[in-house]
This record gives C-alpha cells, structure tokens and sequence, in this order.
C-alpha cells in the first residue's frame, strides 16, 4: 500500500457564496467518510490563506525569516488529503471525487518509499 497526497488547489480570492460552500462542505463530509469506510483515511484538512504563512530561507549560514508565501500565484494549497492506496490509479479515482466534491483542481502525488 502506498501514500498520496491530494492537493487542493485554491484560486486567490473572495471565497464563494455561503451556501455553495455548505454544500461543498457537505460533499466534502461524504468523500472523507467514504475514504474512512474504504479503509483509505489517513488525515485531511484545510489550510489557512497564504498571507499567514511565514517562510525560513537559508542564507549565509543563518535562517531569514518572512512573512508571506513563498511565491504569489493565481492558486494556492488550500487543503491536504493523505491517503492509502494500492497504486496510482486508485489514487486518481480518489482524486476524481476529490474534485467532484470540492469543485475544485485536484493534484495527486505519491510520496516517495513504501508505506508501513
């Protein structure tokens, strides 16, 4: 069994309507229950916007520490979801009702190594 990451990407900006987001909410419960019954649930959870985070950049042998993203962009991570899967095509399956019920693009990436 392997490990995948399922990205979220956000597009910057004013988030949508109240009710699209409960009902994307709602989706988005069904997906992690159905993840859970499947036995595929690892963890999930959404991220804060990119303006509270802060970078660490190596330089001269000390750390310079920022505000902000690392880079500006028209989509940003906006939440994670770590699953077991068996191989890359399940994972995509996963994927695809990932973004059915976010409305939203979904990246898919293995992680490197075998899982336990």
């Amino acid at each position: 069994m392997k490990y995948y990451l399922l990205g979220v990407m956000q597009p910057v900006g004013d988030p949508p309507a109240p009710e699209v987001l409960a009902e994307i909410g709602r989706n988005l419960d069904a997906f992690h229950q159905e993840l859970r019954e499947a036995g595929a649930w690892v963890f999930a959870g959404g991220l804060h916007g990119p303006e509270s985070s802060t970078v660490l950049r190596p330089r001269d042998g000390d750390v310079l520490i920022t505000d902000g993203p690392y880079a500006e962009g028209k989509e940003m991570l906006g939440g994670i979801c770590l699953l077991r899967a068996p191989d890359l095509d399940a994972a995509l399956e996963w994927g695809r009702k990932a973004a059915l019920a976010t409305t939203l693009p979904i990246e898919v990436r293995p992680f490197m190594g075998d899982a336990d």
